[in-house]
């Protein structure tokens, strides 16, 4: 609102009493009251000095603009997280000592300076990709703002501007809307200047059809939006007449303004996902274990870089080498990025992709990728009635007709449940044998009637009110009377029967549809001259209206009380089935509008008033009826019980009735046919004035919340959040907006939803269909078990380079991988698998399972276990390869002596720090590649320089490893002969590109040169292969005991359960 929500409080101060006080229930207040209070005439406006006095206290009518963060401030929250710190530090530590080193130039200093420029590289993309999340939040708040009008036709100083900007309206302006317009602001209607008025606030209230508004008062201050009939509101349409009104709220009071401060307050308050939670404590622990560990290697190594000697019991004489501190200090950086899975984000980011094209092919468009994960721990789904459980597509399920006689009534049933005139038909009709009572009902229910349906590609849609194409779609099943042929019409209309019924009878004048009298009436002109009234409404409207009845062969008789009560019992039998009922009557003595032919017939002046109507409509003959519904979607039965398997809840939130949506969810099985549902049915009021809410919501099975309005949605999600459920809620609307903010998961409505509701949402159904938020948790639950598959792989492996990296340093041996290997690894060899392990298919019981408790642990104690022992393994098999090239000429019968390479003892490669005060040490030429590497100079280099072909085993070995324990990563639990690896191809795909991609930077100098390795010979894969297969033996064996161990514990449950 700007100005105005800011300025309240002084204005308040200001004077005692406010003329347009936000609590003022206009609508409770006749016309004149509101003149009185806004101090306004509704002929002359207010003046223009008036209106800068209200505007300086109220401001402008528009919607606030809520300064969202700064760009720099998005960007510093994409570094308030655990893992992304670590890196960051580490980069930051690497650069420096990268720069000391900087001096000497060389191979190791392009080498060292890849390392942070690489970490800086990925922490750069991760901000961009969150920065780029982040301001997609606030477009709700933008689209909010679209569906405002820009102008209004406002009466100032007795004159009409027609064009004046929206925005300068302030309370009390008098302004005049008419059909096509937007409502400007939330007014109170002073009188309508046409018949009738009709808005459609669908968008803000739920309401599936246009309203009647009225200028009378309502009897009740404390009514719901729907209730509020003499009033009209911002960002609603007019859809029909012309009215003048008087502006009582703007900007952010206005019910518009509302709902942008419910979305703003629900974007403030959203949470971090299951995943996101779960990985930011994995940080936590792994930031005290690197701390840990770095500590360690630290004080093992302390003698190196810090000697002292003893005087009188006291250490003196300290000597401080700082060139050894700097190179310790190195492998605790080398640590922490081995500890790190630095391509973990862009992995799962990679995954949760994937996962969205999976679910956009099932209809169901994910906007916010996290989504995707928190679908699978989903054990709530709120969602709407209309058009998500049904097909929001009115249809005619059955046809009441008068009999023979008036003691008896024909019923017919009808198929179908679209606007597809040839979707079904009409049971025992009599076809081309229609009698004149069946006539009549085709007659009305054609002309009486504003609606129309077309095709839109493969389905048929609806214009107009949704029951009213619901009559035309039966007339086309009924047919034409026997006497006349399809073919005398154009064979290519939808509507063919209607068309004709509409030649035959052209309509001439029109009563419109209002809520006193709850029906519609049009005057006719037959092929004779004679006019007809024909009406349509509710059943019991009618039959009060009534005089007559018209009999099967198309006779009238006088409607008795036996005759009202037959046809009244039909109707409850109808509408008890949750069926909508609409009568038919017709009335051919009009009096004065028999010979009606136009607006210049003196009789035309008595349509201009709609309190006419009712008197026109009476002395009427009626002829049947009709039960409408909107029938469930065929497929939502199964979706439900697949939610009951899966151990998710279904609570139904609707704006229908009660009785029909009761009957609804006991047809769809939300509730069992025989169930007792006092306690698990409610409307909106009568769940929030229970003090228990949070007991009910805990109960076991559905609830139904009808005539639930905006606010109920938010408390509902709200509670249900407190008690540590992860909510999925569907909405529509521009008024559903906060709830979508608010839950775990929003669902939009493709067809349906408003931009508002879509933008608020995480997830858009392109079909609007429940079974399909059904699907996408199904393939939430599959993505996440994957998720979990990867994750553990690539800690798993982080492990074992932890382990490889301690042991270098608890040993006292060279340095086996540097900091940018170890990169290379974690980002490039090890993302290919990871990524592939995301395709694993899914478990067939997937959506037998209860949902996982969004606090379950990623990574249980056993598991904990399993990849210890792994990860012991990757870094003694790393760290051994590199003691057997320096100490051993063959090893398991492997010939490694081809390089000519010189053999050393185990003790003079853990003390190569003391190589310089050894006597006559001398080492011979290898050959690495194409390369000779010559030590006559300075034999010690052989541990530095000369440590290459070792470093090079080293890399391949945890390479070939970290691909072996891929296939480890394919089962939790199961073995490799149950689960063989062509289950999953892209795996093995994967692995293909790893290895490729590591020969990339073995065979290719240049990288060679910058990763600090040399080629490999045959022999030297031969000892890569060997040292890293038994990974995967290992894990077989640790597979196995646990296999054994949760078979044994699942007994010892089950026996425990029978002797309970």
């Amino acid at each position: 609102m700007g100005k105005g929500g800011q300025d309240r409080g002084r204005g308040a101060d200001a004077v005692p009493h406010s003329p347009y006080s936000s609590y003022f229930p206009a609508w409770a207040r006749t016309a004149a009251e509101c003149e009185a209070e806004f101090r306004v005439s509704a002929d002359r406006g207010l003046t223009s000095a008036e209106v800068l006095h209200r505007r300086e206290r109220c401001g402008f009518n528009e919607l606030e603009k809520h300064s969202g963060p700064s760009v720099w401030q998005l960007v510093l929250e994409q570094f308030n997280d655990t893992l992304v710190r670590i890196l960051l530090v580490a980069a930051v530590v690497s650069f420096v000592l990268a720069w000391i080193d900087g001096d000497e130039g060389g191979e190791m200093g392009i080498t060292a300076f890849v390392e942070p420029l690489v970490i800086f590289l990925i922490l750069i993309v991760n901000a961009i990709v969150g920065v780029w999340q982040e301001n997609n939040a606030e477009k709700a708040l933008e689209a909010l703002k679209e569906i405002q009008s820009e102008h209004a036709a406002v009466t100032r100083d007795g004159k009409l501007i027609p064009s004046l900007p929206a925005k300068e309206l302030v309370p009390g302006d008098i302004v005049e809307i008419r059909v096509g317009d937007k409502v400007p602001a939330d007014m109170r209607v002073m009188h309508l200047i046409s018949s009738t008025l009709r808005v459609e606030q669908g968008s803000l209230t739920g309401e599936s059809v246009a309203v009647n508004k009225t200028n009378h008062k309502v009897d009740s201050e404390n009514t719901d939006i729907q209730g509020k009939e003499c009033m009209v509101f911002a960002g609603t349409s007019v859809v029909n007449g012309s009215c003048v009104c008087l502006v009582t709220q703007i900007g952010m009071n206005t019910e518009i303004g509302k709902i942008h401060t419910q979305i703003h307050e629900a974007s403030q308050s959203e949470e971090d996902t299951p995943l996101k939670k779960k990985l930011n404590e994995f940080g936590k622990v792994l930031t005290a274990l690197i701390g840990v560990i770095c500590g360690l290697v630290w004080l093992i190594n302390l003698k190196y870089f810090l000697t002292w000697e003893y005087v009188n019991g006291w250490p003196r004489n300290f000597k401080f080498s700082f060139e050894k501190c700097t190179y310790y200090f190195e492998i605790a950086v080398a640590l922490a990025v081995a500890a790190i899975p630095e391509g973990l984000p862009a992995v799962i980011t990679t995954c949760l992709a994937l996962g969205t094209r999976k679910m956009a092919a099932k209809n169901a468009l994910v906007r916010k990728l996290p989504s995707v994960e928190t679908l699978g721990c989903t054990t709530v789904i709120c969602s709407d009635k209309t058009g998500t459980l049904t097909t929001n597509q009115m249809s005619v399920a059955k046809l009441v007709a008068m009999g023979r006689w008036t003691d008896s009534l024909r019923s017919f049933k009808v198929e179908g449940t679209t606007f597809d005139p040839n979707d079904g038909k009409i049971h025992d009709w009599p076809a081309g044998m229609m009698d004149a009572n069946l006539q009549m009902i085709a007659k009305i229910a054609a002309i009486c009637n504003d609606a129309s349906v077309s095709r839109l590609g493969q389905q048929y849609v609806s214009t107009g009110v949704p029951t009213e194409a619901a009559l035309k779609v039966l007339v086309e099943k009924m047919g034409l009377p026997d006497a006349f042929h399809s073919s005398s019409i154009g064979s290519n209309e939808i509507l063919r029967c209607c068309q004709w019924w509409n030649t035959f009878a052209p309509r001439i004048a029109t009563l419109e549809f209002d809520r006193t009298r709850k029906s519609m009436g049009v005057i006719v002109r037959s092929n004779t001259g004679k006019n007809t009234l024909l009406v349509k409404g509710a059943v019991e409207n009618l039959l009060e209206r009534s005089s007559f009845v018209q009999l099967l062969d198309g006779s009238v008789v006088r409607l008795d009380e036996r005759t009202k009560g037959l046809i009244l019992k039909a109707l409850h039998e109808i509408t008890s089935t949750a069926l909508r009922c609409l009568g038919f009557s017709y009335k051919e003595e009009l009096a004065e509008f028999g010979t009606y032919d136009g607006e210049d017939h003196p009789a035309h002046k008595l349509l201009l008033d709609p309190a006419n109507y009712s008197s026109i409509e009476s002395d009427l003959i009626f002829v049947g009826l009709v039960g409408l519904r909107d029938p469930p979607r065929p497929e939502v039965h199964k979706a439900i019980e697949d939610c009951r398997a899966a151990g998710i809840r279904v609570m139904v939130i609707t704006g229908d009735n009660k009785e029909t949506a009761e009957a609804i969810c006991q047809e769809i099985g939300v509730f069992g046919p025989h169930e007792d549902i006092h306690l698990k049915s409610f409307t909106g009021k009568e769940f929030m004035a229970l003090s228990d809410k949070k007991n009910i919501l805990r109960q076991k099975g559905g609830l139904l919340f009808s005539r639930a309005e905006p606010k109920d949605k938010q408390e509902i999600v709200r509670l249900l959040k407190e008690d540590g459920e992860v909510v999925a809620m569907t909405g529509d609307g521009v008024n559903d907006a906060p709830a979508l903010k608010m839950a775990d998961i929003g669902i939009a409505m493709g067809i349906a939803g408003t931009e508002v509701a879509k933008e608020a949402s995480d997830m858009v159904l392109a079909d609007d269909n429940f079974s399909t938020i059904v699907a996408a948790v199904g393939e939430g639950r599959s993505i996440y078990s994957n998720m979990k598959a990867f994750i553990r792989y690539m800690i798993s492996s982080n492990i074992g380079e932890v382990a490889c990296i301690f042991l270098t340093a608890a040993l006292g041996i060279p340095e086996g991988l540097i900091p940018v290997q170890l990169l290379w690894v974690n980002l490039v060899t090890d993302g290919p698998p990871a990524t592939a392990l995301g395709f694993n298919p899914p478990d067939k019981d997937i959506m037998k399972k209860p949902p996982r408790r969004s606090d379950d642990s990623l990574i249980t104690a056993w598991i904990l276990f399993r990849y210890l022992v792994i990860g012991l393994y990757v870094g003694i098999a790393t760290v051994g390869v590199f003691i057997i090239w320096y100490t051993y000429g063959s090893f398991v019968g492997i010939d490694l002596s081809g390089d000519g390479h010189t053999l050393v003892s185990y003790s003079q490669l853990s003390s190569w720090g003391q190589c310089s005060s050894w006597d006559g040490f001398k080492v011979a030429p290898f050959t690495a590649g194409n390369r000779t590497f010559s030590f006559d100079a300075n034999p010690c280099d052989y541990f530095q320089a000369g440590k290459v072909k070792a470093m090079t085993l080293s890399l391949s070995v945890l390479v070939a490893i970290e691909m072996f324990n891929s296939l480890n990563a394919l089962s939790e639990d199961e073995s490799l002969l149950r689960m063989p690896p062509w289950v999953n191809p892209w795996l093995l795909l994967a692995m293909s590109v790893s290895f490729g991609l590591h020969f990339l930077i073995l065979y290719v100098p240049f990288l060679a040169e910058i990763f600090g390795i040399v080629p490999l010979s045959f022999n030297e894969w031969l000892l890569v292969l060997a040292v890293s297969f038994p990974v995967i033996l290992i894990d077989e064996v640790l597979k196995f005991v646990g296999r054994c161990t949760s078979h044994s514990g699942a007994e010892k449950a089950a026996q425990k359960h029978k002797g309970d």
